[in-house]
């Protein structure tokens, strides 16, 4: 009788499974995340919310003992935590700690009904978009061939094919076409590892304007080079450098490159470029959309097929498509964007582009 009370009320516990920590239960749900082969950034990102806001928080707590007061103190703890400075950082943790709650309650610990309901985040701004034109893009390769002449072909393969950056470091050589302006977008790199692409519409065989090819081609032929042999720091014999991938774009030592460094670098090009600060390599992606939009050549769904946009109004209001993106299609708008009515020619001063 008791067992069946407690189920209707809501404070039955299969196995005293409330009896454990907060810890257990999100070391259990990032473990099996990761077995059942879930996005590897999402789940870094739920991990590093995890060790480095929710466990100093309630980590040695009992799970059974949380209540709706602890969610609204989670706020206020992450408000006043040093290091945070944005609202948007404050309600994406937050995010992760619903998760975190629901998942103690589908393994039977017994939680407040409305332990995460109602509670008041503050208030977020939204993210400010940065319209790129073609000046600036071309400022931005000009400062990227400055700060680091390897990754320039980023800054074409973001505004000239919408690469996001994990799929513009993942890009290998062999998935270029050449002959047919293909390229096939079908892995990103995370953390210097193979990764799965955001969605299933990001997967294509992608037409492309002959300017990028161009620009491919110039950087295939300027960086690519045998495996080198580098000298052991212990011993001093020659040791064999990095496999090689195939992919398009390495670090000076041939290896994958990490995003924590083109970031580094990308703030510096961004600096360089006279561009605003908040200028983010995403804002490729929305210039490629807005041109293909704005050049008259291509109908709204040909333009989310090329984006590779899985919903229609994420293609119009951010910025069912076969493998091939879109079966036909020639893009030559970046040609026209980047070559008339004349060559763009960026000389790049202290405090940023001249033109």
């Amino acid at each position: 009788m008791r067992v069946h009370e407690a189920i209707r009320d809501g404070t039955w516990s299969h196995l005293d499974a409330g009896n454990r920590s907060v810890e257990f239960f999100a070391t259990q749900m990032i473990e099996r995340k990761r077995r059942r082969k879930k996005n590897a950034n999402t789940v870094d990102t739920y991990d590093s919310h995890l060790r480095n806001h929710v466990l100093p928080f309630a980590g040695k707590r009992v799970a059974r003992t949380l209540r709706r007061r602890d969610s609204a103190a989670f706020v206020d703890y992450l408000l006043d935590k040093p290091g945070i400075d944005s609202h948007h950082t404050v309600v994406q943790v937050f995010k992760t700690w619903r998760i975190l709650i629901t998942y103690m309650i589908d393994e039977d610990v017994p939680l407040p009904p409305n332990i995460v309901s109602r509670i008041e985040l503050p208030d977020v701004e939204p993210r400010v978009k940065i319209p790129l034109n073609r000046e600036q893009v071309a400022a931005l390769a000009a400062a990227m061939r400055q700060v680091e002449p390897r990754y320039e072909i980023l800054v074409w393969l973001g505004a000239c094919a919408g690469l996001r950056t994990g799929e513009a470091l993942g890009l290998k050589t062999a998935r270029v076409n050449w002959a047919a302006d293909l390229l096939q977008i079908d892995e990103q790199r995370l953390r210097g590892r193979a990764a799965k692409l955001k969605t299933k519409a990001s997967y294509a065989t992608l037409p492309v304007d002959p300017f990028l090819i161009e620009r491919l081609s110039e950087h295939h032929a300027r960086f690519t080079h045998p495996t080198t042999h580098y000298p052991c720091a212990a011993c001093g014999q020659p040791t064999i450098g990095p496999e090689d991938e195939g992919l398009l774009t390495t670090n000076r030592f041939g290896r994958p490159v990490q995003r924590s460094d083109l970031n580094r670098k990308w703030r510096t090009t961004v600096r360089l470029a006279g561009l605003p600060v908040g200028t983010r390599f995403h804002d490729l992606k929305h210039f490629y959309t807005t041109v293909l939009g704005a050049c008259g050549q291509h109908d709204p769904k040909t333009v989310q097929a090329l984006s590779r946009h899985g919903d229609f109004s994420q293609t119009w209001e951010t910025y069912a498509h076969p493998p091939m993106a879109v079966e036909g299609v020639t893009v030559t708008a970046f040609s026209n964007a980047f070559r008339s009515p004349e060559p763009l020619d960026i000389q790049l001063t202290a405090t940023g582009p001249a033109t």
